[in-house]
């Protein structure tokens, strides 16, 4: 597979990456049941597939996809490259809270490292930039982790330009982890110049909208999800944005079909075709789905094909703004 540098840092990431938030099991926004041999056995077999990094966070499950990380890194003698969060702790209800003390960040590493059964965390980011007024002691205490080895490159998810710009006066950023898809566009405004402006890896996530854009949803799908799924709660599964995405759907069947690709191959391969984006995160529950999406990593997709698509989507967001 295709690699490609991330940011500041000697890290050839391939351009497919597995991601493990739905293998967690339930918490407040779970993806309902998971049956943990299928999420160890997906892990393995995106390592047998060629990919070398695989995403990761305490938060998922409250632990239980770092725990389940773990069980797999000792059965493979492939290392790959590990990326985990910190910032969100969790209650007894099993609801996020977010932490950007200094303390709270260092205990969770080593609760991290614990989990993982590593002693060096390849890529530390902070989940969330909140609470705000606590982005400079949060970002201090991960240039300190780097500096005593206990991750080696450190990065951020969800922040904006203005809080980039304040964590980099402390200590390089290695990396933003933001949303990107082809019907959640918001960092092409201005994220993706900055990010290559100031060497900063992009590692998208959702290219699939998590899991929308595969083309296996319809009403009669969306209905089967399990009662403690958090996408039923999600804008883009309610009206007028779930249908809308279904037409739009119907619409790139043929261009995957053309070019003898899934519909999920072509979101993920759409969300590459920017020069900035360093690789996609792409979830996974089962090996049969990693097996499915990670040859769109080899997808160069033509210049017609993106243009069409890009034809359709803006067709899409003028149905939805009348």
């Amino acid at each position: 597979m295709r690699t490609r540098r991330l940011g500041n840092t000697d890290l050839e990431l391939t351009v497919v990456g597995l991601g493990t938030w739905a293998m967690g099991g339930p918490w407040q926004y779970g993806w309902g049941p998971q049956d943990e041999n299928e999420a160890i056995a997906a892990i393995l077999k995106a390592i047998d597939l060629g990919i070398n990094w695989i995403d990761t966070a305490a938060i998922y499950g409250c632990g239980h996809s770092e725990e389940l990380l773990g069980i797999a890194l000792k059965q493979t003698r492939t290392r790959p490259i590990i990326a985990t969060k910190c910032s969100l702790l969790w209650n007894d209800k099993r609801e996020k809270v977010n932490c950007l003390k200094a303390e709270s960040i260092r205990k969770e590493c080593e609760d991290s490292l614990k989990r993982l059964g590593i002693e060096t965390i390849d890529l530390y980011q902070m989940h969330w930039p909140d609470p705000e007024i606590d982005l400079e002691e949060g970002w201090g205490e991960m240039a300190r982790l780097q500096k005593q080895g206990k991750v080696r490159y450190i990065g951020v998810c969800n922040y904006n330009t203005v809080q980039l710009d304040r964590i980099r006066k402390i200590a390089p950023v290695t990396s933003l982890q933001p949303p990107y898809s082809m019907i959640r566009r918001g960092v092409e405004a201005e994220l993706l110049r900055y990010c290559a402006k100031n060497n900063i890896g992009v590692v998208a996530y959702s290219p699939m909208q998590r899991g929308l854009l595969t083309g296996k949803f319809s009403k009669k799908y969306l209905a089967t999800l399990a009662p403690d799924d958090h996408r039923l709660k999600s804008g883009d599964y309610q009206e007028p944005e779930f249908s809308a995405t279904l037409a739009l759907i119907d619409k790139l069947r043929p261009i995957a079909e053309r070019n003898k690709k899934t519909l999920a191959q072509l979101a993920i391969a759409w969300v590459l075709r920017r020069p900035e984006v360093t690789a996609a995160i792409v979830g996974a529950r089962k090996p049969s789905q990693i097996a499915e999406t990670a040859p769109a990593g080899d997808w160069i997709l033509a210049k017609n094909d993106i243009a069409e698509i890009e034809k359709l989507l803006a067709e899409r967001e003028n149905k939805l703004a009348k």
